[in-house]
């Protein structure tokens, strides 16, 4: 039996899809997309936290062959690295793309071709990287990139920073959400991102996220279709607050949620401002975390792998 087609494919037929693409873009005219909630005119180039205006900004497009294994497969996932972000991590080890913005704006029909190119080149999916300030672009670019022909599932790749009111216009439009919660103490999180409100906004998205699309689904040959898979990146120190946030998905989203604990931090960018920050992850932190994982009733975790680290 054939797989359902992505969630998007029966978005354009219905006109749902063309709908959230004149409703998203009405947004641009006062942000509040994410939890910064600027008020800037985007359609006019202002700039907010994000500083991208009208066009999203793109660092780089290719398979990636670094990610889960549900989503890599064979013949890697599409990522498309949105560049900017708005939360920006004082540790980011993209902080080239994330804080300085190395990559060129581009129009709507030339993020299509991006995607279209993408399943031309044997990806399983279209992986949106950093996609919170850019959900209208992301919409336009997707309808007509289904206008063309794209059927390959959407991932949104997001830091967890958030708002539901926003992943509202992309209900029926994501096939997987993949958010990473990366904080659980608010001061933790006005240190490391400036953004004390994260925890209590990551909790409500990942909670949207679940009721949109529900646990992560995998095919018989072992890619992902549909579902919620979250990430958290252990930090030095307990920082992340990794077993709250694992009693938390255990509890509140689902048992059966497919969670990636990951041990690659290394001190990047500004990091050495905190200073427990300024040191690598200690393994044996890492397997703390993934005990506490376990008992907080999570068995669906990724399986470690060798790391691919980008370079621009």
């Amino acid at each position: 039996m054939a797989p359902a087609p992505p969630a998007y494919v029966t978005a354009l037929a219905s006109g749902r899809l063309a709908d959230r693409v004149r409703t998203a873009y009405r947004a641009l005219k006062h942000c509040t997309l994410c939890p910064r909630r600027c008020g800037v005119n985007r359609i006019e180039g202002e700039l907010g936290v994000c500083r991208t205006a009208k066009n999203a900004v793109v660092a780089s497009h290719h398979a990636h062959f670094g990610e889960e294994a549900p989503l890599v497969g064979r013949s890697g996932s599409g990522t498309i690295f949105f560049s900017y972000c708005n939360l920006g991590c004082i540790f980011c080890q993209n902080d080239d793309i994330s804080h300085a913005g190395a990559g060129q704006p581009v129009s709507s029909r030339k993020l299509a071709e991006m995607m279209l190119d993408l399943q031309q080149a044997g990806c399983h999916n279209i992986n949106l990287v950093t996609p919170s300030h850019v959900v209208p672009q992301i919409l336009a670019a997707l309808e007509l990139a289904a206008e063309h022909g794209l059927d390959i599932p959407l991932v949104y790749n997001t830091g967890g920073y958030d708002r539901p009111q926003t992943l509202q216009l992309l209900d029926g439009i994501v096939d997987i959400y993949m958010p990473d919660f990366k904080f659980w103490d608010p001061q933790v999180a006005e240190q490391a991102a400036g953004a004390g409100d994260y925890p209590d906004w990551a909790r409500r998205a990942v909670i949207e996220m679940h009721r949109q699309v529900g646990d992560l689904v995998i095919d018989a040959k072992g890619l992902a279709r549909r579902g919620l898979l979250l990430r958290h990146l252990v930090l030095p120190g307990g920082l992340a607050g990794t077993a709250p946030i694992m009693e938390f998905i255990a509890a509140r989203i689902s048992p059966n949620t497919y969670v990636n604990i990951m041990p690659q931090y290394r001190p990047c960018a500004r990091a050495g401002e905190i200073a427990a920050l300024a040191q690598p992850l200690d393994p044996q932190d890492y397997r703390q975390a993934v005990d506490t994982a376990r008992r907080a009733g999570l068995t669906r975790l990724d399986r470690p792998r060798r790391t691919f680290v980008l370079q621009f």
